[in-house]
This record gives C-alpha cells, structure tokens and sequence, in this order.
C-alpha cells in the first residue's frame, strides 16, 4: 500500500509513519523538516503546505493509496492540500480533535455530536482550536472526491509525546519530594496510546472506510491516582501525593488541565471531559494496550532526553508555586 503522511515526523504523525512502515506500505512523507527527522525507509519530500508550488511538486508524478494529514489546523491551508492531492489517492483520512465537538468537554460527545460551525475556507484568524479543527473536517468532506476518513482523537499520550503532559509528569514525580495532585485519585480518566490510534487509522484506510470515529480510548481505563503511581514505580522515586481539593486550586487561580496538566476539576464546564463514546471505533477494530504500558514506554523514552532538552509546552506548573500551594494545604 502506498501512503503520503503530511507530517509524520513527530508524536502520532510518526507513530502513523513507523505503523505504515511495520505494514510494509512504501511511505512518502511531507513536511518543512523543522518539528523532527523522519524515519529511515520513507521518501521524503520537502515542502510547505501553504506554498502552492510545494504542494504542485509533491502531486507531480506521484499517486498514493491513502493521504493521511496529521497536521492540519487551518482550514484555508487543509482545504488547498486537498485540492492539489485531489485525483492522487483512493482515501483522505484527516486526523482531527474531539475538540471539534461545540458541546465538549462540559458535555458527553459521540460522532453524532454537534461541531463547531466553520466554514471550509476559514483562516487562521477565524476561531480557536476546536473551531478550526471543524473548518479541516468540512474542507476534507467538501473538497475530496474519494474516501474521507475523519479521526477525533481524545486524550493522546504515549513515546515521543510533544504536547508535555505525561512528560511533565514523569519529569516531576522522577524529581520526588511532596507533589500536588490535583482533586481526587479516584477521578476515572479515558486516555488513548498514540500508536493505537496509528494502528486504528490505517487498518481503517485498508479497507478503504469512509466515515468518522472517536478514537477516545476506553472510558475509565485509568484513574487519576493510578497513573500517577505508574510515573512513581516506573520512575523508581519516593514521590509524596498529596492530594488537594478542586476549590482549593481554582480558588488560587491554578489553570486547569495546563498548570497540572490533565486535570479537570469536577465543574460543568468539564463535566463530559472523560466519558465521550468511542464505542463505535471499538465496534470497528480499535484496541487499546493498557495505560501502564503507555507510561512504561514514555519513560522509557523520555529518561534519554536530557532534562535541558524536555519541552511540555505550557504545561507544569512553576515549583515555587506548587511549592507554596503546599504549604498553604498543609
């Protein structure tokens, strides 16, 4: 099977790429060359997505059985990919968010939800991330002519994670000591591995699937107090939990899910963060590994990058201020 990933260098869009490649699908990937090396056995060409001629020259001379765009977050940009690659592979499968469901998180999603309104050709300047992510969905479905595979990724952990939430963690409970945690071990979480969500996406693109799916996880797969006392066994640290209350967090103006990240306070406003439906994927193929794997293998992964080098985006808090939260609750 021939694959184009637009991307694939970093996180899922190289979970998809080492996928395709264990497969033995002839890979081509398309990216600036700037978030990450792709793997060996790939042809790569490189480009920008928004330059017209970069786009021309990846089409020239080139088909594919499956696209698939990892990394489309402007609907505009999405809308002129699909354009130049339409005619050049059976399948589109768009990696999108839950986040493009208007209702989440204070509300329970599935793919029958309602989404953002937003128009195919919308700009960057035209709403935020779940708005956008929307824009991709319709500029996909409106543009293709072939299959349209959309994927609405939950909460995505696993190796080589960029966005810095279990990579926060791991770094934090390696450091030991009293640690905040936020609201309540026994909080039921729905985390997915980025390399099922991998596996999950090109079995779909095989088949040749036009459609959409959730790819969440399975709902209660771990809870808040387990996966934290994975980051402590996997990491072999004599990190103290102690755990603090909701109110007493937000009273204090500490920032839900970025400040201590993957923490939602048990408000309305969160009230659906951890039960939307991926049933209809399951139904379909997807399997999901267990979440001590995850955090085994991210470990694994993260204890050979050097401290100075680990980036969690905005994610953690400052240590002086946990440090005094701490204090504060006792």
């Amino acid at each position: 099977m021939r694959t184009l990933v637009i991307g694939g260098s970093v996180f899922l869009g190289r979970a998809i790429v080492e996928e395709a490649l264990r497969r033995g699908h002839e890979v081509t990937t398309f990216n600036r060359g700037r978030s990450g090396v792709d793997l060996p056995g790939v042809e790569t060409v490189r480009g920008d997505r928004e330059v017209a001629g970069d786009l021309a020259r990846l089409a020239e001379g080139r088909e594919w059985d499956v696209v698939v765009d990892v990394c489309g977050f402007v609907p505009r940009v999405v809308g002129e990919s699909v354009r130049a690659l339409n005619g050049k592979a059976a399948t589109y499968a768009f990696i999108s968010s839950i986040s493009a469901c208007s209702a989440f998180p204070a509300e329970v999603s599935d793919e029958s939800s309602p989404r953002f309104e937003c128009a195919g050709d919308a700009g960057p300047g035209d709403g935020d991330y779940g708005t956008l992510k929307a824009g991709c969905e319709r500029a996909v479905e409106e543009g293709f002519d072939g299959n349209v595979l959309v994927v609405e990724p939950g909460l995505i952990l696993g190796p080589r994670e960029n966005v810095g939430r279990l990579p926060w963690w791991l770094t934090r409970v390696a450091r030991g000591g009293r640690v905040l945690a936020p609201g309540g071990p026994d909080v039921a979480m729905q985390v997915i591995d980025a390399r099922d969500i991998a596996a999950f996406t090109l079995t779909q693109a095989e088949a040749g699937v036009n459609d959409r799916f959730f790819t969440g996880g399975v709902r209660g797969n771990v809870t808040y107090g387990a996966l934290l006392a994975e980051c402590r066994a996997v990491t072999g640290s004599d990190a103290e939990f102690v755990w603090v209350k909701d109110r007493f967090l937000l009273d204090r103006d500490v920032a839900p899910w970025n400040e201590l990240p993957l923490w939602a306070p048990e408000t309305p406003d969160f009230a659906g963060v951890w039960l939307s439906s991926s049933a209809k994927a399951h139904a379909a193929g997807l399997r999901c590994r267990p979440v001590a794997e995850t955090v085994r293998d991210t470990w694994a992964w993260l204890r050979d990058v050097p401290v100075a080098e680990r980036s969690f985006g905005r994610h953690g808090i400052d240590p002086e201020k946990e440090a005094a939260l701490l204090a504060e609750w006792g």
